[in-house]
């Protein structure tokens, strides 16, 4: 049986991750669960369930629980749920791990008591929720119980959450449903409309980590792919160039840097100076786009750095909380201002 040990766990539209209290990162896989369509039995979940996307018979589904930071399947996002935290923590009758759980915003108030439910089924001894930005920064070693303005934006698979925090509270906040799926999404669009040529989201998603970048680079990449031609329906390889597909980002770069813009003007102007000076940092999955940061700065004006291992912060955040509990617990507690 495996050992005991309070965890924080970031549940994302894309992927879920999962540190344990003195031990670091223990989980890190796809939000991706596999299930008969006629019995609802899950089948699997995880990097076992993402291998099969695109590749199963009709009668098996594969789905990821959460859409746009919202669930879309509840029994199957607390099945998946209670998948990684038993995979973790083991099963346990009494005296299980206390468990710091984030959400994305889209998951209302009783979906929150429901999963809260899933995670007590699952063995957890006690569950608290904690507001995503919050943990995003405080797993980036922002200082946010200082009386100065720190600006985060979380960009994860369905959703982007930027705020500004000052003394342990949110500020302000928006949330944007632009991610890694809509950069994806936007890539599969302009390839069928430039070439008739169509590709699938885990291609689209492959180009836009090995060549995608959100401003043009000095040397070009590029990057063969096999796909459909829409024009005969046969396959068909592909020569893609990385000044295609940042060219394919610009619409919802262009979203999220409005965004931004309509954070920083909602914000307290001595808490905006406090941003200039110590610029915002990114976290979560979708943040790993290459030159994103380049492209805020050069759009906006303001300081921008990537945080350091950035899918791993939310997570990381909840567990700082746990691993200092009388200290840090008061961050819990933060409400959205505006």
């Amino acid at each position: 049986m495996a050992m005991v040990m309070d965890i924080g766990v970031d549940l994302g539209t894309a992927s879920v991750v999962i540190h344990g209290k003195g031990k670091g990162s223990v989980l890190n896989e796809p939000a991706v669960i596999a299930f008969d369509r006629d019995t609802r039995n899950v089948l699997a979940v995880g990097e076992d369930a993402h291998s099969m996307l695109g590749r199963t018979p009709g009668n098996i589904q594969v789905m990821r629980p959460l859409a746009e930071g919202m669930i879309a399947d509840f029994d199957l996002a607390s099945a998946m749920l209670r998948y990684f935290v038993t995979k973790v923590s083991g099963k346990h009758l009494i005296g299980g791990p206390r468990v710091l759980l984030s959400v994305p915003q889209g998951v209302n108030e009783s979906e929150r008591h429901q999963l809260i439910s899933a995670l007590f089924e699952a063995g957890a001894r006690r569950t608290y929720i904690m507001e995503r930005p919050v943990a995003a920064a405080l797993g980036a070693g922002l200082p946010i119980g200082d009386a100065s303005g720190q600006m985060i934006c979380d960009i994860g698979g369905g959703m982007t959450e930027i705020a500004v925090l000052s003394m342990g509270r949110m500020v302000v906040r928006e949330i944007v449903k632009i991610g890694g799926d809509a950069f994806d999404d936007a890539i599969i669009r302009y390839l069928r409309r430039k070439h008739n040529f169509f590709v699938g989201p885990l291609t689209a998603e492959d180009l836009k980590i090995t060549i995608g970048s959100a401003i043009a680079r000095n040397e070009q990449f590029y990057m063969e792919v096999t796909g459909r031609n829409l024009l005969t329906g046969l396959p068909k390889l592909m020569r893609i160039t990385s000044d295609e597909i940042t060219e394919a980002l610009e619409n919802p770069l262009q979203e999220l840097l409005e965004a931004i813009h309509g954070v920083l003007e909602h914000t307290p102007a001595e808490l905006v100076a406090d941003i200039y000076d110590s610029g915002m940092v990114l976290t979560g999955g979708g943040a790993m786009l290459s030159g994103l940061c380049e492209a805020i700065r050069l759009s906006l004006k303001v300081e921008c750095r990537l945080a350091e291992e950035p899918q791993e912060c939310t997570a990381r955040g909840c567990c700082m909380i746990l691993e200092n509990w009388q200290d840090m617990s008061k961050f819990l507690a933060s409400k959205k201002r505006r």
